[in-house]
């Protein structure tokens, strides 16, 4: 692929037209509702491919700032409406995912090769089964769920043989978890106090099953999101074998371009330069599917915004579509300490938006903010 310099919208010496790599990442944040929110939260997500929500306050975030929904329409969105769904979803990380595309995630999802190490595929397929039947019309805890899974199968279910990080071992039937909801078994419910708390995405979506074609249909929402990209950067996005992957490109209707791959007659890019000032959350889709990863974390970006090369675990500050910083925020009470470590002098013009960005970010979480540029001290997420 070429190699690409990116210019930034301080740089003198700027071009009048942007170049290659400035007009891809255009698009980008044109598709991801970054330059202009969009009044819809799931063509949102849709659009992101799905919203990261390890930290479920970061996935908030990340859909409110591309709509400018309040918090708790995003909310309303996945426990009232429905509209949206909380489940696994690309590399097995939870995921918030538009409630109408559980045909497509799962027919792609499920379709991944898959291991196990303490089940066999037969008892897989029972613990699936029986979480489907203990879900239908319940919502249960962890605990609830085990005692489930057990009375329908047996007790090799519920032997504890799973390290849980120094906790109690979990039960057996956890490791079959992945394929509950890879096939559209399982998705998470509102928590119930503070433990989480299961149901089945066929209060969601009834009747649904997971489409033939699924993961045609991601390969090309991805491609629309993200491209153009390779099938290295398509495999890493979903944590899917190499082989499985290039048969996937194979069968898609797709067409090459400098770069890699798009949709079959979505070749086209913007003329406008990329620009504007953003504060993204942990984990956000744009950092994490977005490739290359030099283009998108420019000079310094690379080593102190990415954890080894992956993306995601530092909330980043986006200066013309490329990190250009890196973000923490404190909270006491109503009190939101946002602290900014630009790696570059930053324009009074560019500080006058990174206000514009803490002052939303300070409403979205119902808070007062104050704004530090300095150093961030806090490590990454693990």
């Amino acid at each position: 692929m070429t190699q690409i310099r990116v210019l930034h919208a301080d740089d003198a010496e700027r071009a009048d037209r942007p170049t290659p790599a400035e007009r891809v990442i255009g698009r980008r944040l044109r598709r991801h509702s970054l330059l202009e929110p969009s009044a819809d939260p799931v063509a949102v997500v849709r659009a992101m491919c799905g919203a990261h929500a390890q930290v479920m306050s970061a996935a908030e975030l990340s859909i409110g700032l591309r709509t400018n929904s309040t918090r708790q329409q995003v909310r309303d969105a996945l426990w009232v409406d429905r509209t949206l769904v909380k489940t696994r979803g690309p590399r097995g990380t939870v995921h918030v995912l538009p409630t109408a595309d559980l045909p497509m995630w799962t027919g792609a999802l499920a379709g991944l090769p898959q291991r196990w190490a303490l089940l066999t595929a037969e008892q897989v397929d029972e613990v699936v089964a029986a979480i489907a039947d203990a879900l239908r019309d319940a919502e249960l805890t962890g605990d609830e769920l085990t005692e489930a899974v057990v009375e329908r199968t047996g007790p090799w279910a519920g032997e504890r043989v799973i390290e849980a990080f120094g906790g109690t071992p979990w039960p057996r039937w956890v490791e079959a978890m992945g394929a509950a909801s890879n096939r559209g078994a399982m998705c998470f419910a509102p928590n119930k106090g503070r433990k989480t708390a299961y149901t089945s995405p066929q209060r969601w979506l009834p009747g649904f099953t997971p489409a033939a074609d699924g993961a045609v249909e991601l390969l090309r929402s991805y491609l629309r999101s993200y491209g153009p990209a390779t099938q290295a950067h398509f495999a890493k996005w979903l944590a899917a074998p190499k082989r499985w992957v290039n048969d996937l490109f194979e069968r898609a209707d797709l067409e090459e371009v400098d770069g890699g791959w798009v949709v079959r007659g979505d070749a086209s890019w913007p003329d406008e330069p990329a620009g504007g000032v953003r504060l993204l959350p942990y984990f956000d889709a744009y950092v994490v599917g977005s490739h290359p990863r030099e283009v998108v974390f420019p000079g310094r970006a690379f080593e102190r915004a990415l954890s080894g090369g992956q993306a995601g675990n530092f909330p980043v500050l986006l200066v013309d579509g490329v990190v250009a910083g890196v973000w923490h925020q404190k909270r006491s009470g109503r009190r939101i300490v946002v602290t900014v470590e630009p790696f570059t002098t930053l324009s009074r013009a560019r500080l006058a938006e990174l206000d514009r960005q803490v002052e939303w970010i300070g409403e979205f979480l119902e808070g007062r903010p104050e704004l530090t540029i300095g150093t961030v001290t806090v490590g990454g997420h693990a």
